[in-house]
């Protein structure tokens, strides 16, 4: 009877005994990977978020995956994993701010903040309504900290709801000459904002001093955008679950011609004061007479140049539109992150291009791994030359010069794109009286 028992106990424990050591094998084999992408991610570099971001307790961390399960770049971007038990940020410079790890946490063990201790980020002080210590003046978007699509769409959207609540404005403004609100920025949030006060009924102005899309305009032909429903006023839910620009910005502009909004582009401000009647807004084109501001600017603000002799050329631009007009050119791609690479790759897949990226330090350590290995391969197999240790000394007509390391290296040269940043906008809040805090990994 004995006997029987304990065969019986074997045959019903032996599958529960397969069971665990497959879960153990699997938890092993994603530790495993979890540790393999954190060191390539420090080897590389790769160690700075560059907006919101998750800062995980591990005295309060149970180690229940919940975070790294909710996490809407997984599988794709292994953002965030498990070691020894805990949850940890292996691929810092993947997040891109989604927030959902902090809201699947059981424990509220995660706390998200802005920059680290080794990287300060410089941010508006904006209150819970998206309104500055400058009582009018309102926030949303990317200059927020918010790089998110999804999240601007909607910050734009609540942001619009604040301003329609805020006192003299809609039917409380009886004056014609005075706007409700001039909205600054086509982008997702100034896009959403500016559906958000046609709804609303406000007496609105919205420019931008480059195109429809901000900064997703600015993305390389072809590049994913990656997007999650939305909800846009007047619209309604708006589904991309993965797109392309084309794509997103095609709809964009079917939306403004339907809905009839009015954008001036290529429009810049010059300058935001205040006034008995609420704010003064200058910009290269006129002067307009507002009750509130809302900023929807990036956070790129102007180009930085090489300033060098020859950048004045018309050759020379800061962006990639479409790689296509380069063909059967000579072209040199300056800076290391993820728009110089993509830009040089794209580049150089056209017929007839001889492509040099130039950039100043040894590794690419602000760029996506993917975007490495595909510069790498494309050195290797001659359609791409990369430059590292170098800077461009001078701009001519027909050719430029880039010293690397002490030797003056000439090429013949058509274009020069030039992909080093952007100077933020923080001395125009600062001269409008918006307050800006710099972040070491707070919120």
């Amino acid at each position: 009877m004995e006997s029987t028992n304990s065969l019986a106990m074997l045959v019903y424990s032996l599958p529960l005994l397969f069971i665990w050591v497959v879960y153990l094998g699997m938890r092993h084999f994603k530790k495993r990977k979890t540790v393999r992408v954190r060191d390539e991610a420090r080897e590389a570099g790769m160690t700075e978020p560059a907006s919101l971001h998750p800062l995980i307790n591990p005295n309060i961390c149970i180690g229940c995956g919940s975070c790294v399960d909710a996490c809407p770049e997984q599988p794709l971007h292994h953002v965030l994993g498990l070691i020894s038990g805990k949850a940890h940020l292996v691929s810092p410079t993947d997040c891109i701010g989604h927030g959902a790890c902090k809201r699947s946490c059981p424990m509220d063990a995660i706390e998200l903040v802005f920059g680290t201790e080794k990287r300060g980020l410089d941010i508006p002080l904006v209150a819970s309504d998206f309104q500055t210590n400058m009582k009018g003046i309102f926030i949303a978007g990317e200059l927020g900290g918010m790089g998110l699509i999804r999240n601007a769409v909607e910050q734009g959207r609540q942001a619009m709801e604040s301003i329609a609540g805020f006192s003299g404005v809609g039917k409380k403004n009886k004056n014609p000459d005075v706007y409700d609100v001039v909205i600054v920025g086509a982008g997702p949030a100034g896009f959403s904002a500016t559906l958000g006060a046609m709804e609303k009924g406000l007496r609105h102005k919205t420019i931008d001093q480059d195109s429809l899309g901000g900064t997703v305009f600015q993305f390389p032909r072809g590049k994913l955008v990656m997007t999650a429903p939305v909800k846009l006023p007047i619209v309604g839910s708006v589904k991309f679950t993965e797109t392309s620009k084309e794509a997103l910005l095609a709809f964009w502009q079917k939306v403004e011609k339907e809905q009839g909004m009015q954008i001036s582009y290529h429009e810049k401000v010059d300058g935001i004061s205040k006034t008995d009647t609420g704010y003064e807004v200058k910009t290269s084109k006129g002067t307009y007479q507002t009750k509130t501001v809302l900023l929807a600017i990036g956070r790129r603000g102007t180009p930085r140049k090489l300033g060098v002799a020859g950048e004045e050329q018309p050759k020379v631009v800061y962006r990639l539109l479409d790689p296509e007009q380069y063909k059967g050119q000579s072209v040199v791609i300056v800076g290391g992150g993820d728009s110089a690479l993509e830009a040089a790759v794209s580049i150089s897949e056209e017929e007839g291009t001889d492509v040099t990226i130039s950039y100043r330090s040894g590794g690419f350590s602000r760029a996506k791994e993917k975007n490495r290995l595909k510069v790498a391969a494309a050195a290797e197999n001659g359609s791409l030359r990369v430059l590292m240790n170098s800077t461009v000394k001078q701009i001519g007509k027909e050719n430029i010069q880039i010293d690397q390391q002490g030797e003056v290296i000439e090429l013949p040269n058509d274009a020069v794109i030039v992909n080093a940043g952007g100077i933020l906008p923080t001395p125009f809040l600062k001269e409008v009286g918006i307050t800006v805090e710099t972040k070491h990994g707070t919120a």
